[in-house]
């Protein structure tokens, strides 16, 4: 438990943090969470909340293991999940779809979005990526972190989206895209120098 804080580092949860809440993008989902409120009825914050927190700690723990099973170093996928996160960010940045999927299902809290918007696949790529460079404990937090901001949202996405609206949303998602490109150029270039040198 010791080793585990051991790495504890503000900088780090705050890079971890960013990271996450831009790919994550709750504050840009919040038309669909709208959409999926309408259609359902109703979705339950503290179940999508949890949900959401139990796969992305999942993946943090057993991800490098499943890697193992296929034969993939952690670098390799950093550079392999920095070209996802370039790619993330520049649909965020240019308005492009590439990874949104079909909202349907009756548990919408669960599915889709608990998985695969909040914690999908360019949410656990940067959890993987993240890993190669920053300690455990300082993810966790960030995840925390998130998960917390996810929560708040989706208990308050009616006077969240009045308040910033429509001009305002796309403004956050433009901002964080260009960030969030900015990480992926240097998750990109420290793993691949790392690959080359062994």
């Amino acid at each position: 438990m010791t080793e585990f804080f051991s790495g504890f580092s503000w900088s780090q949860i705050l890079k971890t943090t960013m990271v996450l809440f831009a790919v994550i993008d709750i504050l840009g989902s919040i038309p669909l969470i709208i959409k999926l409120k309408e259609k359902t009825g109703d979705i339950s914050p503290l179940r999508t909340s949890l949900v959401s927190l139990g796969i992305m700690i999942c993946f943090l723990i057993l991800g490098e293991s499943i890697l193992n099973i296929f034969g993939v170093d952690i670098r390799s996928f950093a550079v392999a999940g920095s070209l996802i996160i370039f790619a993330l960010a520049l649909e965020m940045i240019m308005g492009w779809h590439l990874f949104r999927d079909e909202v349907s299902g009756k548990v919408a809290s669960i599915i889709p979005l608990a998985f695969p918007i909040i914690a999908g696949a360019g949410t656990m790529t940067s959890i993987i990526s993240l890993k190669a460079e920053f300690s455990e404990v300082n993810i966790v937090m960030g995840i925390i972190i998130n998960i917390i901001f996810i929560y708040i949202v989706l208990r308050l996405t009616k006077k969240i989206e009045s308040l910033l609206g429509e001009g305002g949303i796309a403004i956050v998602k433009k901002v964080f895209g260009i960030i969030l490109l900015a990480i992926a150029v240097k998750l990109f270039s420290s793993n691949i120098s790392a690959l080359f040198s062994v």
